[in-house]
């Protein structure tokens, strides 16, 4: 896409466009998550095959915003660059998620009626987690909000859970177990698994922008307790006076 498209200038500035159209790159991304979650509850192949169209969508918007911010990082303040290079990085894991989502469906239709209700429920579970942090990456992205970010990064813990769950089923199978369609329910795992790991790269990206510091630190800030964060708020309000 040329960059005179991506400027706009006619209706907003060319990093104000970008940025719209990284949050509506996220909005996309949770909507495949969501469309790969009901379609292995349901079985749905029609809402499996919609992933294809979802991935290719979401390349057009990674060549877009990697076109369009070479233009504009040399027109802008150092505040609108930092905001263009976060762009740029959400969208790098944003394609990503979305070959990811893409690769699970590839794995559901090949799986067909094979899987086991526990691998359905499981599967099912990590792809609504993963809609859920897309959905909370994209909103602290455009709200600059890191407490929400904050709970992205939580959340992988439990894809993690999961992932080891259905792994011990169909690995280790202590039980010893007849299992069916296991190679296609580790790959599977697997591309929710690293979704999830991209997802929390985002919320990561969002710490950084907004704090200005690693997601160590904010983390850090965020494990004290309720009575020392807001002892430090306080503080920092005096300060500023």
């Amino acid at each position: 896409m040329s960059s005179a498209g991506v400027e706009n200038p006619a209706t907003e500035p060319a990093h104000k466009h970008l940025v719209r159209r990284t949050v509506e790159a996220c909005r996309l991304a949770k909507e495949a998550a969501g469309a790969a979650a009901e379609g292995i509850a349901t079985g749905s192949t029609i809402l499996l095959n919609s992933l294809r169209q979802r991935e290719r969508e979401l390349d057009a918007i990674d060549r877009e915003i990697d076109d369009g911010v070479t233009t504009a990082i040399t027109e802008v303040g150092p505040a609108e660059a930092r905001e263009l290079l976060a762009c740029m990085k959400f969208m790098i894991g944003l394609e990503r998620i979305g070959d990811l989502l893409l690769s699970f469906a590839n794995g559901a239709l090949a799986a067909g009626g094979r899987l086991d209700p526990q691998d359905m429920r499981d599967l099912t579970q990590m792809a609504t987690i993963l809609e859920k942090m897309l959905t909370d990456s994209g909103s602290a992205f455009s709200t600059r909000d890191i407490e929400r970010a904050v709970g992205v990064l939580r959340a992988d813990a439990e894809m993690d859970r999961l992932r080891n769950l259905i792994f011990l089923r169909h690995i280790e199978n202590p039980e010893n177990l007849p299992r069916q369609a296991s190679l296609q329910v580790i790959f599977m795992t697997q591309s929710l698994e690293r979704a999830g790991d991209h997802a929390k790269n985002l919320a990561e990206e969002v710490c950084h922008v907004v704090s200005g510091h690693t997601v160590r630190h904010v983390l850090m800030a965020y494990d004290k307790p309720v009575e020392k964060r807001l002892s430090a708020s306080l503080r920092r309000r005096e300060e500023r006076r």
